[in-house]
């Protein structure tokens, strides 16, 4: 689904090129969530954006579906650690947004829009906001509005979803709470899943696959494969060899930053 080869990206900084990635290699298959960690200014989310296109390399290759990415990549869908629903939209609207913007939805939302918007009644009561379609963004918790924004962001089907931090700013039991929904919404759906976190229990919670970058310029340095057994329950934050695999990525990413 996903193959970065040899990729480096460096950018002018005042005192000259500043390289963020540095001879990057990842493999990401078709169905499978992985997770992208490591420490801060590593250059986890210019991984994501040259993934979904939106830089394009100084060095080496990225490809989605067997095909160089050559500008943004219309099969991915986008969540962040900001909400950033539209205050004037409800949150049925908010969700319908991008198909008013991305083809070959745009030149149907007005054939069919009584069909796309029970298909996003649909993904609005997966996240327990059906209820809710017909509020303001700021009539919600942020809790809320994190799940209508994942609901924006599956809406148009993508084969891929690329997720920056989206639970960062929420706390402890509302993020356990989206974990489960988006763990129910990838089962159910099937797309393709990179997600980039500061949070090693996220991390070991969700995803497949997890990669480890280096301090910048980032490179990927180790890759763990998680092996929970499917459907994971949340108790299994709580058992001995969850917590093990935490503290192993958490002196892993200790190391890489001294190194």
């Amino acid at each position: 689904m996903i193959r970065l080869l040899d990729v480096t990206l460096s950018y002018p900084g005042r005192s000259g090129p500043v390289t963020a990635l540095s001879h990057t290699s990842l493999t990401v298959e078709k169905g499978e969530f992985a997770a992208v960690v490591g420490p801060s200014g590593c250059g986890k989310s210019t991984l994501m954006k040259l993934v979904t296109g939106l830089i394009r390399p100084t060095k080496g290759k990225v490809e989605v579906e067997g095909q160089d990415v050559e500008g943004p990549v219309k099969i991915a869908g986008m969540a962040f650690q900001a909400a950033n629903l539209l205050p004037w939209r409800s949150v049925l609207d908010n969700v319908i947004l991008p198909l008013e913007i991305v083809s070959p939805h745009r030149a149907r939302l007005r054939r069919d829009k009584a069909a796309y918007r029970d298909r996003a009644m649909d993904l609005l009561g997966v996240v327990g906001l059906k209820d809710f379609a017909d509020r303001y963004p700021w009539e919600m918790s942020g809790g809320m509005q994190q799940r209508a924004s994942l609901c924006r962001a599956l809406i148009h089907e993508p084969a891929l979803l690329m997720l920056d931090e989206p639970f960062a700013a929420l706390d402890a039991f509302t993020r356990e709470e989206l974990l489960v929904v988006l763990r129910d919404l990838w089962q159910r759906l099937g797309f393709t899943v990179i997600l980039v976190t500061h949070d090693l229990r996220e991390a070991g919670f969700l995803a497949d696959t997890i990669h480890v970058m280096s301090a910048r310029p980032g490179r990927i340095v180790e890759t763990r494969t998680v092996d929970f057994p499917r459907p994971r329950p949340l108790d299994v934050l709580y058992a001995p060899a969850f917590t093990d695999l935490v503290h192993s990525l958490r002196n892993k990413i200790a190391e890489v930053r001294q190194a």
